[in-house]
C-alpha cells in the first residue's frame, strides 16, 4: 500500500485517493464484492486475482482461462463470480470451493464484460463477435441474444432495478434495450426454455424477449463504455473520441444532455458516483478526472507518470473505488471520511453536514450547537477546542496547501437544535491552528512559521521555530512540532525545543487524561512517550493504524484496519485475568488471553471482532483543557 502524492485541484469537493495496491501484470476488468473487503482482478495475463484491498494481501488466484480475461463480477448474494476471456469463455466460478463449476460457450470472439442480474439467475456478456448475449446460470444455456451492432460491443450492463440493458460498441452508439419479454417469459407458469425457440430471442409468434428501445449517438468515434445512474433515468458513457457524454431517456426517447471534455487521450471507463453528483472517468492519457455532474466542470485529476488507466469500478455500499492500469490496480475513497472532532470530559464535539454538533456520552444527546460559515470548498479537517472560553479553531485543509485556512467561532451559549444560531466566525490562512493557553493560539502558516494570536485573531507574536510540517497540542504553553523524521517538544513562552523523538510522518497526537503520556500515531507505527517525550515503547503494525485513546486506567487502545488492540503502560508486573468478549458474526463467546508486557518489549492482543471502526465516539481521545483531539 502506498499513498498518492496530492492531486490538482480544480475547484468544487475535495477529493482524496488514500490507498494503492499493486498487481503485477495490466488489469482488465475488477469487481467489488458487496459485503466483504475483497475485490476481483481480471489480468491480461490470464490470472484472476482475489485481494483483500484492507489488508493489502492477495488472498488466491483463479487460472484456467487461455489469454486475457477482460469480464469480470462477483455475484450479490451466492459465492460465485463470472469471468470472460478472449478464450471465448464464460466461466463461473465458486470462490468458497476455489474452483470453476462450468463453462458456457457460444461467443464466437473475444468477450469483453460479463455481469449477473441483481434478481435473476442471469449473466449479460458482451463480445467482439458484436453480439450480446443473456445466460439463465441456473440452467447453463443461452437465452437470449441481442443483435444490432456492427462492431465490437465492448460493454453491457443490466440497469440496476429496470428491465433495461445498456450496451456501448466501436460502432459510434450507445444502445438501451429492453428485456422486459425475458422477463415476463421467466416469470410465467408454463414458460419453458425448448429449443423450438433458439437462441435468437425470437419465440413462433415473432415476440422479442429483448428490442431496441433507444439508440444513442453523438460519439465521433468508438464508445469505450456505457452505464447507467443507479437512481436516475441518465447514461453515461466514454468513447475514443475523448469525451465524456451524458445521456437522458424517458419512456418514448433518450437525447444527450451534456459533454465533459477534457481528456486528450481515448477514455475508456466512466461511471456515475452511487450517492453524489459525480462522474469518474479514466483514459489513457494515464489520468483519472472526477466530474461535476451539474456543472459538467472538472473537479480532480491524478495522473500516472507511466501508465495508462483501462477501467474502474465503484463499491455498491461504500465510499471506495478501483482503477486498473498498465500495471496493476490501485483502491481510492472520495472525500475523508473522518469528521473533525475534539473531547471535553463527556462531551464530544464534531463537524457534520455543516453545523458543529454536540454528543453528550452520558445521556447520548446529539444537537446541533452552531451552524458553520459557508464558502468553502473543502470539508473541516482538524479541530481545537476551548473550554475556558467555549471557543473553537476549525481548520480546513485544501489540497493546494497555501490555500488552507481555519475559523475561529465563539459557541453560542443556549441555541435551539432545531435551529441553530449562524456565528460569524473569524477566517484566516493556515495549515493548522491549536489553543496554547486560555487566551491564546498558535498558527502553523502557509511558511511554516509559527504565530501566536489573541481571541481577535491579531498576532501577538511570532516564534522561529525548527524545520516544521504540522503543529499538535501538548499542554498549555507548549506544542508538538512535526517534521519529516521525528516530533519535538516546543516550550512556545522559552521559544526554545525541550526534547525530540524519532518517529516518521505522525499523523495523530492521542494525551492521556492527566496529560502523562503521549501516544505518538504514524501510518504504520505507535510511539508511546512521558509528558518529557521520552519513549517508553515501540509498536510496528502491518497494516494502516487508524486511531487511539486512552482507557481512565492509563491503558492505550487503538485501531488498525480490521482489528481493535491494546497496550499496557505499566510494565511487567502482573498477568491480567482472561477476558471474555464476543466473538465475530455471532460464533459465541471467544476467549482471548492478555499478553505479558516489558517496559521496553511490548505485545499487543487482539480486542474483539475484527472490525475496523472510525466513528468519532470510537476514535476520540479524553484529554484536559484545552483538548485538540487530533
Amino acid at each position: 500500500m502506498q499513498c498518492l502524492r496530492p492531486l490538482r485541484h480544480l475547484g468544487g469537493p475535495v477529493v482524496q485517493f488514500l490507498k494503492v495496491k499493486y498487481t503485477a501484470f495490466k488489469t482488465a476488468r475488477l469487481s467489488f464484492h458487496p459485503k466483504r473487503p475483497w475485490i476481483l482482478a481480471s489480468l491480461h495475463n490470464g490470472v484472476i486475482q482475489l485481494w483483500d484491498y484492507r489488508m493489502c494481501t492477495l488472498i488466491d488466484k483463479f487460472d484456467e482461462h487461455d489469454g486475457p480475461v477482460r469480464g469480470i463480477d462477483f455475484h450479490k448474494q451466492q459465492p460465485l463470480f463470472v469471468s470472460g476471456g478472449d478464450d471465448y469463455k464464460i466461466k463461473v466460478w465458486n470462490y468458497k470451493l476455489r474452483r470453476c463449476l462450468f463453462t458456457l460457450l457460444g461467443h464466437l470472439d473475444y468477450i469483453r464484460t460479463t455481469f449477473f442480474h441483481h434478481e435473476y439467475p442471469w449473466i449479460l456478456s458482451a463480445s467482439d463477435d458484436q453480439t450480446i448475449r443473456i445466460w439463465n446460470w441456473q440452467s447453463r444455456t443461452c437465452v437470449c441474444v441481442l443483435t444490432g451492432h456492427n462492431h465490437y460491443v465492448m460493454c453491457a450492463q443490466f440497469h440496476p432495478s429496470e428491465d433495461l440493458v445498456v450496451s456501448a460498441s466501436l460502432d459510434q452508439t450507445v444502445r438501451v434495450w429492453d428485456i422486459s419479454g425475458l422477463r415476463k417469459k421467466n416469470l410465467s407458469p408454463s414458460a419453458v426454455e425448448t429449443e423450438v425457440r433458439g437462441i435468437s430471442g425470437v419465440d413462433l409468434f415473432g415476440a422479442s424477449d429483448a428490442v431496441v428501445k433507444h439508440v444513442l449517438e453523438g460519439h465521433d468515434r468508438g464508445v469505450n463504455w456505457a452505464a447507467f445512474h443507479p437512481s436516475m433515468p441518465l447514461i453515461v458513457s466514454g468513447a475514443d473520441d475523448r469525451q465524456v457524454k451524458i445521456w437522458r431517456m424517458n419512456e418514448s426517447k433518450a437525447w444527450e444532455l451534456d459533454t465533459c471534455r477534457g481528456h486528450y487521450n481515448n477514455v475508456s471507463c466512466a461511471v456515475f458516483h452511487p450517492r453524489q453528483e459525480l462522474i469518474l472517468s479514466n483514459s489513457e492519457d494515464k489520468s483519472i478526472r472526477v466530474w461535476d455532474m451539474s456543472k459538467r466542470t472538472g473537479v480532480q485529476t491524478f495522473r500516472r507518470d507511466h501508465d495508462r488507466f483501462w477501467v474502474l469500478g465503484a463499491h455498491p455500499n461504500l465510499n471506495l473505488f478501483a482503477a486498473g492500469h498498465d500495471s496493476g490496480m490501485l483502491v481510492f475513497k472520495l472525500e475523508r471520511e473522518r469528521p473533525a472532532y475534539a473531547v471535553y470530559g463527556n462531551m464530544l464535539y464534531y463537524v457534520k453536514d455543516r453545523f458543529l454538533r454536540q454528543l453528550d456520552f452520558s445521556s447520548s444527546k446529539d444537537t446541533a450547537v452552531m451552524q458553520l460559515r459557508s464558502g468553502s470548498k473543502f470539508p473541516v479537517f482538524s479541530m481545537s477546542y476551548n473550554p475556558a472560553e467555549n471557543a473553537v479553531l476549525l481548520c480546513t485543509r485544501a489540497t493546494n496547501l497555501e490555500n488552507s485556512t481555519y475559523d475561529l467561532y465563539s459557541i453560542p451559549k443556549e441555541s435551539d437544535s432545531q435551529n441553530p444560531d449562524a456565528p460569524e466566525g473569524k477566517r484566516s490562512s493556515g495549515l493548522t491552528s491549536v489553543w496554547v493557553a486560555r487566551n491564546r493560539f498558535a498558527v502553523l502558516d502557509r511558511m511554516h512559521s509559527l504565530l501566536i494570536k489573541n481571541l481577535k485573531n491579531e498576532i501577538v507574536k511570532k516564534v522561529q521555530v525548527p524545520s516544521c510540517e504540522e503543529i499538535f497540542y501538548a499542554g498549555t504553553g507548549s506544542l508538538l512540532l512535526r517534521d519529516a523524521d521525528g516530533v519535538t517538544l516546543f516550550d512556545v513562552q522559552q521559544k526554545r525545543s525541550l526534547a525530540t523523538v524519532k518517529i516518521a510522518k505522525v499523523k495523530y497526537v492521542v494525551w492521556s487524561a492527566d496529560t502523562s503520556h503521549v501516544a505518538l500515531l504514524a501510518k504504520h507505527a505507535i510511539m508511546i512517550c512521558n509528558r518529557k517525550l521520552e519513549s517508553l515503547c515501540s509498536i510496528h503494525e502491518n497494516i494502516r493504524v487508524k486511531s487511539g485513546a486512552w482507557d481512565e486506567s492509563g491503558v492505550f487502545i487503538y485501531t488498525t484496519s480490521n482489528h481493535i488492540k491494546y497496550a499496557l503502560t505499566s510494565g511487567w508486573r502482573w498477568r491480567p485475568p482472561r477476558l471474555w468478549m464476543r466473538g465475530a458474526a455471532g460464533s459465541g463467546w471467544a476467549r482471548r488471553r492478555c499478553c505479558r508486557v516489558t517496559t521496553r518489549s511490548w505485545r499487543c492482543a487482539t480486542r474483539g471482532p475484527k472490525t475496523s471502526t472510525s466513528s468519532p465516539s470510537s476514535t476520540s481521545s479524553p484529554a484536559t483543557w484545552p483538548s485538540s483531539a487530533r
